[in-house]
């Protein structure tokens, strides 16, 4: 049931201002349609993957940004603690792993409920954010897949930083 019935004519559609925006930072991306864009980002550690999607009903731009990183069966259940430990620590967003492609992603949503328009610096602070996350935790997914090291133990040692110089 709707507490607001008016309907919005939204003027821009937010998929075309990301558009702007990945050219601007000089970004790979395709348009899948009016309401979809997919983008590929260089990171440090890998190529990220980033799919934004207007959804009108919600008044909503999703992102899902994914890499390529396939979790064998053996390491979900590690990774699943992984992400509760590493989302706890989120501000914004969070992570999900998808079970049956054995696939980790970094999600999040701008919420433009009564056509409210977003500006330029929002759209970059949601790509932004999505990319930090996904570098500043690439490791400790690495280390449970490929390490065979405890969620706990992967997250340490990914978030270990060195101080001073040599």
């Amino acid at each position: 049931m709707s507490l607001v019935e008016a309907q919005i004519e939204r003027e821009i559609n937010p998929v075309d201002m990301i558009e702007h925006v990945a050219s601007h930072n000089h970004w790979e991306f395709e348009r899948s349609s009016d309401d979809e864009i997919c983008l590929t980002v260089d990171g440090v550690w890998t190529d990220y993957n980033v799919s934004l999607s207007w959804m009108e009903d919600f008044e909503a731009l999703h992102l899902v940004c994914a890499f390529d990183f396939k979790i064998p069966e053996s390491r979900i259940q590690e990774m699943t603690r992984l992400l509760l430990l590493i989302n706890e620590q989120l501000l914004i967003g969070h992570f999900d792993v998808w079970i049956k492609e054995g696939t980790v992603m970094f999600r999040q949503t701008l919420m433009l409920n009564g056509g409210a328009v977003p500006t330029g610096e929002q759209l970059e602070c949601l790509m932004v954010s999505a990319l930090e996350a996904s570098e500043r935790y690439y490791q400790a997914f690495q280390f449970v897949v490929w390490g065979g090291h405890t969620a706990e133990k992967a997250l340490e040692g990914a978030l270990f930083e060195t101080q001073g110089s040599a």
